[in-house]
């Protein structure tokens, strides 16, 4: 593919692959967002007692209030499911939606270096949709499966870690685990590419490697770091980047980023030539020589007879 061929696909499919790159970091966030709000009252490990309210609530329904820590907390999550449901689905949707920016950037890079192996665009196909489907079936299953124990007549710690626990759940996790690691090796491989050849630059490559580390490393969970780089990935592909563009977006060819040697070299060279470039500084007038002067003549000192 020549350069020009290069330039013409990615100006057919920018609006997409940026629009996609918006979406899929807005889903992620809102996702989140649900989440948290939807679990903010619920019983950290160590309650033990429930809230007020829902010991009223249980009393006034002839319940027996659930005895241990875990029968609590899905009694709980049964009464407030909603809102984390939908969470869950809106964060899977991102997670997939990725795929689309995470793929122009692939394509974008094979033109400009032809080694990169084809396993990364397969790698972060498997893992956008094995860990948004996965991670979202567990999600839910957990908490269809907490509306389950809190109508049923078993209280005890058993049945609710049975109701949490259930068949779903666990598919989800597996699926959920491999896709992310599939993902993390795809966000890893594509941006340190991508950073190679130009396309992406210093500090977005670099993030987009701290991305790649955080799914297979819990340290993002909420995916902050993702939707961060994701706007900013879509801003870069748009053109609208702060500091413009980087060069290989516009050539169609890769434009490596220098080394700091070369960086070196580059400042030493612009500091000799400024040096050249100055005029010689003008020396101070010298004060004019005057007739040089004889020197004077010794006189003689007569005899004495």
């Amino acid at each position: 593919m020549t350069p020009e061929q290069t330039l013409e696909w990615e100006a057919a499919n920018r609006l997409r692959a940026a629009a996609a790159a918006f979406a899929a970091a807005a889903l992620t966030i809102l996702g989140s967002a649900l989440i948290g709000i939807g679990l903010r009252g619920l019983p950290k490990a160590e309650d033990r007692i429930l809230t007020v309210v829902d010991t009223l609530r249980l009393t006034a329904a002839g319940r027996t209030i659930p005895p241990g820590r875990l029968a609590i907390q899905a009694d709980w999550l049964g009464h407030h499911a909603t809102l984390p449901i939908l969470g869950a689905m809106l964060f899977g949707l991102g997670t997939i939606a990725l795929f689309l920016p995470l793929a122009y950037l692939f394509r974008a890079t094979l033109a400009r270096r032809p080694q990169l192996q084809q396993i990364a665009l397969v790698l972060a196909a498997v893992g956008a949709v094995a860990f948004g489907i996965g991670r979202t079936l567990a999600e839910i299953g957990r908490y269809l499966g907490a509306q389950d124990f809190s109508s049923s007549a078993d209280r005890s710690n058993s049945a609710a870690a049975d109701a949490l626990g259930g068949t779903g759940v666990t598919v989800g996790q597996v699926l959920g685990q491999v896709g992310m690691l599939a993902l993390g090796f795809a966000f890893v491989l594509i941006a340190l590419n991508a950073m190679r050849v130009g396309l992406l630059t210093r500090f977005l490559g670099i993030l987009g490697v701290i991305v790649g580390i955080t799914f297979v490393l819990p340290l993002d969970q909420y995916g902050i770091l993702r939707t961060f780089w994701l706007g900013a990935l879509g801003l870069l592909i748009l053109g609208q980047w702060p500091r413009g563009a980087p060069k290989a977006w516009a050539t169609g060819e890769a434009e490596p980023w220098p080394t700091q040697q070369q960086l070196r070299e580059q400042r030493e060279a612009a500091r000799a030539g400024a040096e050249a470039a100055e005029p010689p500084a003008p020396r101070p007038p010298q004060p004019a020589a005057g007739p040089a002067k004889a020197a004077p003549r010794r006189r003689k000192r007569k005899r004495r007879s």
